[in-house]
């Protein structure tokens, strides 16, 4: 526990010690985010510093490092995932920066990389002995199995994830705020799962372990929320949002509450799903739309409702949605 603790301390001092270091860098580099057209209530954050991920995810890994112990395989691969979805992200912002303009890297190039690092993975599990194609039936600790069909099943929470969490930052704040309580109840369905299996917890050393990775992911990102908070001072960027969106998935395969993640998550899913239906409707309709705008966010913003507002009232949706599965866990599980 005291580890777990120090984890979220220090990856917080480490954000808040790092970001004016990324944020002065950022500006020096010219390294600004540039405002898409139609988003016109937002044209007055043109040109803030981004690629602000950088800095959590220092926070973060440094943190996870230092107090990670002994059996920590699985830490390890989803702080690698987390990484290695930053890179993508990065090669993303740096891209934007480097033409200037509101697109990086083509639609088809960022899936590519996303695919190519989410088969990866998603076979490591597969033939992970604390892993492979177990899957906790949604408030149970009852295993579905899928066999081979693990692999593509992954691969989609993956490239859910990642694009969900990504399409979910587009306001001052949001992902971050959203992140921030989806990781630590996250943290707590680790800790009833190691209640609920008492000493007969499989890997229990492991679990623990993703523990220490989830506070260093929550205190990183409370840091990071100092300067990212409205007014924005720095925005994380892809840099920021993909590593957050691998790092979830990652984090819900590990564990095996994939089907779980998705109730936890349901401001990502809304998200999602906000897009998806705005896009089918405006071609089936030749051009009527259901939203303002999407994703859903802008909608609100479009309705008069100032951002701010927004996200806390994202992020109290999915403290509520974690309360709720937490009880039916503790209720459902009881000995």
């Amino acid at each position: 526990m005291i580890r777990i603790l120090l984890a979220v301390i220090v990856s917080f001092a480490l954000a808040v010690i790092i970001m004016p270091f990324v944020i002065k860098l950022s500006k020096k580099l010219k390294l600004r985010q540039t405002i898409l057209g139609y988003v016109d209530n937002h044209i007055s954050k043109n040109g803030t510093p981004t690629m602000g991920g950088i800095g959590f995810l220092l926070a973060l890994s440094v943190s996870s490092l230092i107090f990670g112990t002994k059996e920590n395989s699985l830490m390890l691969i989803t702080l690698a995932v987390t990484i290695g979805y930053g890179v993508i992200g990065f090669l993303d912002d740096f891209m934007k920066v480097f033409f200037k303009r509101n697109m990086g890297l083509s639609a088809w190039q960022k899936l590519t990389f996303q695919l190519l690092m989410a088969v990866v993975v998603s076979l490591f599990a597969y033939y992970n002995v604390h892993v492979g194609d177990g899957v906790y039936i949604p408030f149970t600790f009852d295993e579905m199995h899928f066999g081979i069909f693990a692999v593509p099943f992954y691969i989609i929470i993956f490239l859910a994830f990642t694009n969900s969490v990504n399409l979910t930052d587009g306001l001052d704040g949001l992902a971050a705020k959203v992140s921030t309580v989806y990781a630590l109840f996250f943290a707590l369905f680790i800790a009833i799962t190691l209640y609920v299996a008492g000493s007969d917890a499989p890997h229990g050393n492991e679990y623990t372990n993703l523990l220490v990775y989830c506070g260093a992911f929550a205190g990183a990102l409370i840091g990071f929320l100092c300067y990212n908070g409205y007014p924005a001072k720095i925005f994380m960027g892809d840099t920021g949002a993909l590593a957050l969106g691998g790092g979830l998935a990652a984090l819900a395969i590990v564990t095996k509450l994939e089907l779980t993640a998705p109730i936890l998550g349901i401001i990502y899913v809304a998200t999602s799903l906000s897009v998806i239906l705005q896009v089918v409707y405006f071609k089936l309709s030749h051009g009527k739309r259901i939203f303002l705008m999407a994703p859903l966010h802008h909608h609100f913003e479009r309705k008069g409702i100032h951002e701010n507002r927004i996200s806390m009232v994202y992020g109290a949706v999915t403290f509520a949605a974690g309360v709720a599965i937490c009880l039916i866990m503790l209720f459902v599980n009881k000995p």
